[in-house]
């Protein structure tokens, strides 16, 4: 039944094992420059030999003032790296299995201490979470960040690396660019739809002009901010990338502003956020007993974005018909049945998924030998806070 999801296809000269990808995932697992530690390489190299379609590496940053605030983030802004990522292109490529390199800036979802220097944004906007405030950036850095978009992509290149991926979406400083929350300028990099895309689609321009790299696009459709990312304003945005020579979308949602929207649950995982979340996690330990208790009293009552499984479908479905670039889905989607569906009605061409190769790297495997037809994760997401301190790994029933 499951052979459309499970059968080889590809996107364009990428050609991948079969329609299950594993989407970016900030692992927590670089070294002390930026590259790809031998954790991280073996996690990877597990992924692949246990059949997964696809790797979009996690994020890497492509300029100093675009780090993110959680530990051990990959980077991409320094020749010196590229050694580095050739072992894990290499390594992956043994087992067949094609590795995308995601690129990133964090703009304003960040923090200046944590990068060392003041974050920059389109907008000097706070943040919720992290309230310092950003620099809003000139042409000329515009330009910079653009230009250091297409070096990422060069030595992507040189490491091996089967294409690269923008990351415009959850609040990082793409995302801002695309948003009329995050995007508040009145020059040729705001005000309209256009100009708000004209960072992404020049830096899709570049690379493709200028490397024989493929490029990948993750983008947030919709998000719960006022005056934030629309269906409509993605559909037209799309068509913009894919004007621009993307090669594919991955359609996501939200932003860390909203909370729980993009990786959603049925509770707050208050457990994780007292450990990991500040400034809950410095509380005195008397404090944190009595704060969590009182947490955990209210936190049935708190609403949860809805639904819990496949959000992102109904997005994909809308911008799949106004494109005719392949479109990847992700968010909730955990069933053999559910991609089959997906696939086969043609709301998107390929899934991909995050928490679910946390708990089981080995899924795919599973789901081709058929002893498991669904994944064991229960979205509990204490993993999407233990990235603020530690490596990412899977905490279902081991926080106390």
């Amino acid at each position: 039944m499951a052979n459309v999801v499970l059968n080889p296809a590809s996107i364009g000269s990428v050609k991948l094992k079969n329609r299950i990808i594993r989407s970016a995932t900030h692992d927590g697992l670089a070294d002390e420059k930026g590259a790809p530690a031998p954790k991280l390489i073996s996690k990877y190299v597990n992924l692949a030999k246990n059949d997964v379609g696809c790797i979009i590496t996690g994020y890497a940053a492509v300029s100093a003032n675009g780090m993110s605030p959680y530990p051990r983030m990959l980077r991409a802004d320094s020749d010196e790296l590229i050694a580095d990522y050739k072992k894990l292109t290499d390594a992956v490529h043994e087992y067949g299995t094609p590795i995308i390199f995601q690129l990133a800036h964090c703009g304003r979802q960040t923090s200046s201490k944590a990068i060392g220097m003041q974050k920059v944004a389109p907008t000097a906007k706070r943040h919720l979470f992290y309230p310092d405030k950003a620099k809003r950036l000139n042409e000329k850095e515009i330009y910079d960040i653009i230009y250091d978009f297409l070096h990422a992509a060069k030595r992507a290149e040189k490491a091996g690396f089967d294409g690269v991926q923008l990351h415009c979406g959850h609040g990082y400083l793409l995302h801002d660019f695309l948003s009329p929350y995050g995007n508040q300028r009145t020059d040729k990099w705001g005000a309209t739809l256009e100009n708000r895309c004209r960072i992404v689609c020049e830096i899709i321009k570049k690379i493709k002009t200028e490397t024989s790299l493929p490029v990948w696009i993750k983008f947030s459709a919709t998000d719960n901010r006022r005056g934030g990312m629309t269906i409509e304003d993605s559909i037209q945005a799309a068509k913009l990338f894919e004007e621009s020579g993307c090669d594919c979308i991955e359609v996501s949602c939200g932003t860390v502003e909203d909370g729980m929207n993009t990786m959603r649950s049925r509770l707050m995982p208050m457990e994780a956020v007292f450990k990991y979340k500040e400034p809950c996690a410095s509380f005195p330990k008397a404090l944190s007993r009595i704060a969590l208790a009182g947490a955990n009293l209210v936190n049935p009552l708190i609403k949860q974005p809805t639904p819990l499984e496949n959000f992102n479908v109904d997005s994909a479905d809308k911008i799949k018909a106004a494109v005719s670039i392949p479109i990847i889905v992700v968010g909730g989607i955990h069933r053999l049945s559910d991609m089959e569906n997906i696939i086969t009605s043609g709301r998107a061409d390929f899934v991909s998924m995050c928490r679910p190769f946390i708990c089981e790297p080995n899924l795919v495997r599973k789901f081709k030998d058929g002893t498991q037809t669904e994944a064991k994760c229960v979205m509990c997401n204490y993993c999407g806070l233990v990235i603020e301190k530690e490596s990412t790994k899977c905490l279902m029933g081991k926080i106390k």
